[in-house]
């Protein structure tokens, strides 16, 4: 290890130093911002006096909304009325030594408050500039209103969704949101990494429509090359059989064959061999065309069977498989246990607090554990103050309402 290296017992993370002023406010940009959190940026959320709409989501717990606490671990917060001049004069002043600003608003609000791009680098041409939105800021759509299950019919996401023969329906998962939040994390870092070499910021916008479209993946490619839409297929994909969702007599379990040897270890599994011989079957065409067969008798063979039963069966011939798990067996099982992916924090008001754990690992290098997210403006007098604010400045902006403290 370089000598320069971190050590385990004190690597906050890769983004530590990185300061990010955070304007967002329910999905797609808390969670831009907990991923930047979670790679170990001070990541400060000013929010409006009345605090982020989802806090006042249900259910709650000691007074704190699920859906909050979700997206907003590791955070600082204040509550900053930018109506007021002395609300904008604080995110000046904030600006000026932070790395990132990053907002969901309608494009054009924060110009409208003076709060834009334009604006704030103007105060600190190194501030990389993130905007989130519906459908970005440019085009025919920029200035109407959305979310997350607009860019989703809008997509084509929609479209793929759903059991073969039914009407669409949308994903389980608020992908629209998710994507833009994801796109709008790898945004910053791509822009804090140019910054190295030019010392300048960056504007960058990202829409949830293009992120949902580019999560697409392989299916317009099936549109462009045969002229046909990608159609609903369920638990089953629209090229590869056998790969569906069969249940069994307690529960359903995914089987996935991507390849002729993993059919020959399913067939071998089941005690299906002979069938599974078939000439016709030995191709991925093959048995694509003969998918109904093929389901009926795989699903046949599963339903016989207990979830347990199929997966030591499944297992012993190494064929790639899973039980499909609720949210909580999901949250309870071993290998999310082993890998951290649940952690328990204090938090003042909720007490101890389970939440899902950072998705990326930096083997060698563990960070510190994560922290409860904040109750509304729990960090307004600390952020004033290193903002260079004194206490008498801090008190008359609280007494005059600017900021909740």
């Amino acid at each position: 290890m370089p000598a320069n290296a971190p050590t385990p017992a004190t690597w906050p993370g890769p983004l530590a130093g990185i300061k990010v002023l955070d304007f967002t406010r329910v999905l797609a940009g808390p969670f831009a911002t907990q991923l930047l959190s979670d790679l170990g940026a001070e990541v400060i959320k000013l929010e409006p006096p009345g605090g982020d709409e989802t806090r006042h989501f249900p259910p709650h717990r000691g007074g704190e909304s699920h859906y909050f606490i979700a997206v907003n671990r590791g955070k600082r917060s204040i509550a900053l009325d930018l109506r007021r001049e002395e609300g904008k004069e604080v995110v000046r002043r904030l600006v000026a030594h932070a790395d990132v600003v990053i907002e969901n608003y309608r494009p054009g609000v924060m110009d409208r408050l003076g709060l834009g791009y334009a604006a704030l680098s103007a105060i600190n041409p190194a501030i990389v500039y993130c905007a989130i939105s519906g459908f970005g800021m440019t085009g025919p759509l920029r200035d109407k209103p959305s979310f997350d299950i607009i860019a989703q019919a809008l997509s084509g996401a929609m479209s793929v969704n759903g059991a073969t023969g039914a009407p669409p329906v949308k994903l389980g998962l608020p992908m629209g949101d998710l994507s833009g939040g994801i796109f709008g994390a790898i945004g910053v870092l791509a822009a804090l990494v140019e910054r190295q070499t030019t010392g300048r910021g960056r504007l960058v916008d990202v829409s949830l429509l293009d992120g949902l479209m580019g999560l697409l993946a392989y299916l317009p490619q099936m549109a462009f090359f045969s002229g046909v839409d990608p159609a609903p297929v369920g638990s089953g994909h629209a090229n590869i059989v056998p790969y569906n969702n069969y249940p069994a007599k307690d529960g359903s379990v995914l089987i996935a064959c991507l390849t002729p040897a993993f059919f020959d270890k399913l067939c071998a599994a089941l005690e299906l061999g002979e069938w599974g011989a078939r000439a016709d079957l030995q191709t991925m065409e093959g048995r694509r065309a003969a998918r109904a067969e093929v389901d009926a008798v795989i699903g046949g063979a599963v339903a016989a069977m207990t979830v347990a039963e199929a997966v030591a069966r499944l297992e012993a011939h190494d064929v790639p498989h899973a039980p499909i798990l609720s949210v909580s067996q999901a949250l309870a099982q071993p290998h999310a246990t082993a890998r951290g992916m649940i952690e328990t924090v204090q938090h003042p008001r909720v007490g101890a607090l389970r939440l899902v754990g950072r998705p990326l690992k930096f083997p060698g290098a563990p960070q510190p554990p994560l922290t409860a997210p904040p109750m509304l403006s729990q960090d307004a007098r600390d952020i004033l103050a290193e903002a260079g604010y004194d206490t008498a400045e801090i008190a008359a902006l609280a007494k005059a309402g600017v900021i909740t403290a």
